[in-house]
């Protein structure tokens, strides 16, 4: 694997003009770089191009919003009603304060997915250092609101229903919650890094007809994977910020 290490034209591109500057900076800071030309690993540059992308084509889909919608602007609605949609349903109408972050981190995760169904280019989910980040967004995240909407009260649910349970309630809340990123990222991972290993394995054997219909399963799988990690998100901010009203009824 570390033979196909920065292969990308873009990645090899982004590190003949940003690569030495990175590493001066690192030289700097007493970290030495060996080759400069290889500091940044292909997933960090598909990942940048990902969230600049996004940030363009929406803000270009988002310019003069008018009260009577036309195409551009209905289909960045049409991404907000999706996701809201999905916050509401999951948290409640008070969900909707949660729907920036949802949104980033849910068309962030669909990005990463589908860009590596592009010649020249891979899917940075394809690397469990992105899906694990994208994951401790989500666990940080979650956990932050529940402190937020109950206070220091939040930690009491660790403790189970009864004091007397806590000894035994507290090590498996630990490890239930610590379990959630990496469920989160390895499912992720393993399902994007096995369609695209598919796809290049069947295009070296027919470059052209036979990775089709991989394709299209591939395209299949990464929206169904950006849905199952921005649920389950919806589902840890629920539980998150839920639990007083659970324990009060």
């Amino acid at each position: 694997m570390e033979g196909l290490e920065h292969s990308l034209w873009i990645v090899d591109a982004f590190n003949r003009v940003f690569g030495p500057p990175i590493a001066a900076i690192l030289g700097l800071a007493g970290i030495e770089v060996s080759d400069p030309l290889h500091v940044v690993p292909d997933y960090l540059v598909m990942a940048l191009v990902v969230a600049v992308t996004l940030a363009v084509v929406l803000g270009l889909l988002s310019r003069r919003l008018t009260l009577v919608p036309g195409g551009r602007q209905s289909v960045v609605e049409m991404i907000v009603q999706l996701f809201e949609g999905l916050v509401v349903d999951t948290v409640g109408p008070e969900g909707r304060k949660y729907l920036p972050v949802i949104g980033t981190v849910g068309l962030f995760v669909f990005g990463c997915n589908m860009i590596g169904l592009f010649p020249g280019f891979m899917s940075p989910t394809s690397k469990l250092n992105v899906t694990l980040g994208c994951a401790l967004v989500v666990f940080f995240y979650y956990h932050a609101q529940g402190v937020r909407a109950q206070g220091l009260k939040y930690f009491k649910h660790f403790m189970g229903p009864i004091p007397a349970l806590a000894p035994l309630m507290i090590p498996i809340e630990v490890i239930s919650h610590f379990s959630r990123p990496v469920s989160l990222s390895m499912r992720l991972f393993g399902n994007i890094f096995a369609e695209e290993l598919l796809i290049v394995i069947m295009a070296s054997i027919i470059p052209f007809l036979l990775p089709l219909p991989f394709m299209a399963v591939a395209i299949f799988t990464s929206i169904i994977q950006s849905f199952v990690f921005v649920l389950l998100s919806c589902i840890y901010i629920a539980g998150a910020v839920a639990h007083e009203e659970e324990h009060s009824t």
